[in-house]
Parts: C-alpha cells; sequence; structure tokens
C-alpha cells in the first residue's frame, strides 16, 4: 500500500496542539462521568490511553488498553480533521495480555505529521474515539529534536494531583519533540506507594493509591498494574497521546539492582527467585510499552531506530544478559553488563550506521560509580568501580568497544543515560584517561522524571572522564516539587549538522548546554 493510499492526501505541518479540545472527548481524558456513561451504557473504553512507540520514516506502533476483550481499531489520517482516513482492523483486546494490544502502521510518508483515532469494538458497540499524533522521521535532512529521561514514581513519591501530578511532561510537551525516550525505570516495581509521604518542611506529600501499588510487584498482575498506576496521569497521558515514544527499561522496572540468576534474602519478597520475577516484568514491560511488536515473542528490548540521515539511536539493554554484581575488579570480558551477543550486534550496527550522528541510549553509566548494597555487600552496579586504573570487571568490554569504534573510524558517538536522579555532562579524554586507545566522545546524564533526587556519585576516570556540568541536591531523596527534576533535550540542525545538547529542570528551563561539531571524513 502507498503512502497516498494509507492516508488518503498529502500531509501538512501540524495545525493544532493535541492534548486539549481534541483529546477532551476520550474517556481516560475526561470527566469521570463520561467513563460512568460508558459503563452503564455497555460500550467497551479505553482505560489508560494511547502511544505510538518505534516510529521510522515509513512505519510506527500504535498502544492502547480496554476494559474488556474487544478488537483495537485505529483510524489515521494526514490532519486532525481526520478527512480521508484509512479504518486500520488492529489485534483483538484479549484477558491474556490484560486487554492490551498493538497495531503497527505501515506505508507512512517521511517527515510528516500523523494523527490517529483509536477505538476498541465490541460486536456493534464501539468506545469513545482517543485522538492521537506523532512525525516520522524525514528521509531528507531536517531539523531533529528530541527528549530524553527517566526514572519515574520512585522511592514513594507518587501522583499528588494538588502538587500537579507529574508536572515534567507539560514541560516537555511544550516543546513540541520529534519523539521522547525514556532511557529506564519507567516504573518502580519494587517500591510501593502509600497514602503518604512526609516532606522535610512537615507537610504531607498526598499519593494516588492503587492495590497493586500497595506492595512490591511479584505476580504478573502486580507488574501490569504498576504501568497502570503511571497511566492515571493526565499529564503523562496527554504528552505519550502527542509525542512518539522510545522504550527503554532498567532495573526497576523489576527489582532494584537485580541481575540474572540473582537469590534474594529480602523478606519483603515470598517469590525469592529473580529469574522468575524478570520473566513476569519483561512479559509486562512488552505489553505496555509500544515497542514494535516483532521484538515481543523474543522479549528482546535492545534494537537501532533509525530516525534519518542525520540520527540512529541504538537502544541498548544493559539488564538481562548482564554478569552478577560483584567488586567488578575481573581481568576478562566474561560477557561484561551487555552479553556477548548484544555486543556483537552492537558493534555490526555501529559499522553499518550511515548517520551522521550515532546516540546510544544506555541504561546505566559509564563514568558514574553506582554500588550495589541492597544484599548489604560492597558491589558494584553499573561499569566504573572507582579505581581508576587500567580496564577491570566491566569496564574491558566497554574498552573492547571504545576501541573498536576507533580502529573502524567510527565517529559522532553520543551517549545518553539516566539511572542516577541527577544531571551531568562528561567529556571522555583519552589524553588524560589511564585507558586511551579511544577517540574522545560525550556523555549526558538527567533525570529523575518523577522520583527522589540524589547526590552526585563519585567519577571514575578509567576512561578520562571529565566532568563539565552537575547540578544534583545535597540531600537524599530530595522530593519531585523541587527543581532537582531534569530531563534532556538533543536538537540537530539540518543545515550544519551540529548536535546540542540542553540539560533542562522540570519548568522546562535550560541550565546547562554545548554544542557538538560532527567530524566530517
Amino acid at each position: 500500500m502507498s503512502s497516498s493510499e494509507l492516508l488518503g492526501s498529502p500531509l501538512p505541518r501540524r495545525a493544532v496542539l493535541l492534548g486539549s479540545a481534541a483529546l477532551a472527548a476520550a474517556p481516560i481524558l475526561g470527566r469521570a462521568a463520561s467513563a460512568s456513561a460508558l459503563v452503564r451504557s455497555g460500550r467497551p473504553s479505553l482505560t489508560h490511553g494511547i502511544q505510538a512507540g518505534d516510529v521510522t520514516a515509513s512505519s510506527g506502533t500504535i498502544w492502547t488498553r480496554a476494559d474488556r476483550a474487544s478488537q483495537m481499531i485505529v483510524e489515521v489520517a494526514g490532519d486532525p480533521s481526520f478527512r480521508n482516513a484509512r479504518r486500520l482492523p488492529g489485534p483483538h483486546l484479549r484477558q491474556s495480555a490484560d486487554f492490551t494490544g498493538k497495531t503497527v502502521l505501515r506505508g507512512l510518508p517521511s517527515g510528516q505529521d500523523i494523527y490517529y483515532r483509536v477505538t476498541a469494538l465490541d460486536d456493534d458497540r464501539a468506545s469513545e474515539p482517543i485522538i492521537g499524533h506523532f512525525r516520522t522521521p524525514s528521509r531528507a535532512r531536517k531539523d531533529i529534536t528530541f527528549l530524553w529521561s527517566g526514572d519515574l514514581a520512585g522511592q514513594g513519591w507518587g501522583i499528588d494531583t494538588a502538587r500537579g501530578g507529574y508536572r515534567i511532561f507539560e514541560a516537555m510537551k511544550a516543546l513540541e519533540p520529534d519523539f521522547f525516550l525514556h532511557n529506564g525505570d519507567n516504573i518502580y516495581a519494587d517500591g510501593p506507594i502509600t497514602e503518604t509521604q512526609a516532606l522535610p518542611d512537615g507537610s504531607l506529600w498526598h499519593n494516588v493509591v492503587t492495590p497493586e501499588k500497595a506492595k512490591v510487584a511479584e505476580t504478573l498482575a502486580e507488574y501490569r498494574g504498576n504501568y497502570k498506576y503511571n497511566l492515571l496521569d493526565a499529564k503523562l497521558r496527554a504528552f505519550y497521546a502527542d509525542v512518539a515514544l522510545i522504550a527503554q527499561w532498567d532495573d526497576h522496572e523489576t527489582r532494584n539492582n537485580w541481575y540474572p540468576g540473582e537469590i534474594l534474602t529480602d523478606s519483603a519478597y515470598t517469590e525469592k527467585r529473580v529469574d522468575v520475577l524478570a520473566r513476569r516484568a519483561r512479559q509486562a514491560f512488552h505489553e505496555y510499552q509500544p515497542l514494535n511488536p516483532s521484538y515481543d515473542d523474543e522479549g528482546r528490548i535492545y534494537r537501532v531506530l533509525h530516525q534519518g540521515p542525520l540520527l540512529d539511536v541504538f537502544v541498548l539493554d544493559m539488564r538481562w544478559y548482564r554478569d552478577a554484581n560483584s567488586t567488578n575488579k575481573q581481568t576478562a570480558n566474561d560477557g561484561g553488563i551487555l552479553g556477548r551477543t548484544q555486543a556483537e550486534w552492537l558493534k555490526r550496527e555501529l559499522a553499518a550506521s550511515k548517520a551522521t550522528w550515532k546516540v546510544l541510549a544506555a541504561d546505566m553509566p559509564l563514568t558514574d560509580v553506582v554500588n550495589d548494597a541492597t544484599e548489604g555487600t560492597a558491589n558494584f552496579e553499573a561499569i566504573a568501580q572507582d579505581d581508576n586504573g587500567r580496564p577491570l570487571g566491566r569496564e574491558i568490554q566497554f574498552a573492547d568497544i571504545f576501541t573498536f569504534l576507533k580502529r573502524h573510524d567510527i565517529r559522532n558517538v553520543v551517549w545518553l543515560t539516566t539511572d542516577v536522579h541527577y544531571t551531568a555532562a562528561y567529556y571522555f579524554d583519552p589524553a588524560t584517561a589511564a585507558y586511551s586507545d579511544f577517540n574522545p566522545f560525550w556523555q549526558f546524564t538527567t533525570g529523575p522524571l518523577h522520583a527522589g533526587a540524589f547526590p552526585a556519585s563519585k567519577v571514575d576516570t578509567t576512561f578520562g572522564a571529565q566532568t563539565k556540568f552537575v547540578k544534583a541536591p545535597t540531600l537524599a531523596n530530595t522530593a519531585p516539587d523541587t527543581e532537582y527534576q531534569f530531563f534532556g533535550e538533543v536538537k540537530i540542525a539540518a543545515d550544519t549538522g551540529k548536535l546540542r545538547v540542553n540539560l533542562r529542570d522540570n519548568s522546562g528551563a535550560v541550565l546547562w548546554s554545548t554544542e557538538l561539531e560532527p567530524h566530517r571524513r
């Protein structure tokens, strides 16, 4: 099917910003009375909004959830009036997948705004529709803007509607990005949400609460409930309805600092086998995130998203394939944090990339020293171990990757991460490194979206990391209603190819920025 056949007319630039009048008709975004009326009428309802994800120049994946067994129907058009819209029957939303489903739109035109409308059909009864929007990357050189961050609803800080809920999503939506990279910790499955949480001034934070968030997640239903909890927030739903998502995971989608084969001693868990918990967590992640369903059957999260001639985004999985957390002093690469298969995949994809910029979305930082004290040990959770010397442990795998990039003259590589709950910028300089067989590069760190913020970690200088900027609180678990909630913005100029990084706080204010010149062969 051609683009014109699919959409019926050429696609103009976006005429209106979705999320206000267009979205108000949807039951999940409208008044409670509207949802009640649907229940009384016996019609199905879309319970947790819509999302678009893994968007390419010609395709995109649409996600939704209904309240019952029904069929997902998607209409797609080139303008918000839905003139000449095409109606695409999607999958049946079944109880086995918690009534979630995805429809892949193919044959889309590149570099255009796409409008879609989702309903659930139960026999001849249709739900109220929800309208969404996303933008396909251009096959030609065109300006790109995207955002990244992570860490949502952590440390007991849930949705306090009186304080604006997840208000950072409103600031991000105002920037009208092409897409959002959620860098991990989409949920805190190991973090129960209670009705109140004390603030330093003696006042109380009042959380929305649900049964699934009353304890640590162990069952599939509890993991699913964590995603449903976050989707109760109106600002988050409006953002996801308007901006395409690239979803990644880290540890809290399962349990803090987990690794394959781990056996828990934590009394909060009746299921002690992390591998059992991780399988349930991974299923819920794939059910509730708009990854292209081609990755669902194998449960894969690492992938590359081509965003036109200026950008490729490489999404890493530093959790499922990792070795055990340890003192991280091994002298040989035993699979590291990526595992051998993923590491070799990454090298092949980087070598094959024709894009000017290669952005590596890493759910763990390269240089920040992250300890794993969850089981009373002195082990390390991330890559660095604070000895500042030659590469050891997980550093060996990354020394190999950095040297591979240099040997094959693969330039313009930028690393983006979250995880540590503050924002920072690091320049990796081989001239000051203990291991120097690599080309210079940058890592930019941001987050949290809505969680406790923490003081900055130590910086390991094995790879010559130099701190160019950092903003972090002095007190651990600083609340989300402070200035210490962060996201990052990346802007790539079509005419010059330059890449600008803006580190922003939850008001949208720019805290620090830098512009990188592309290396040209």
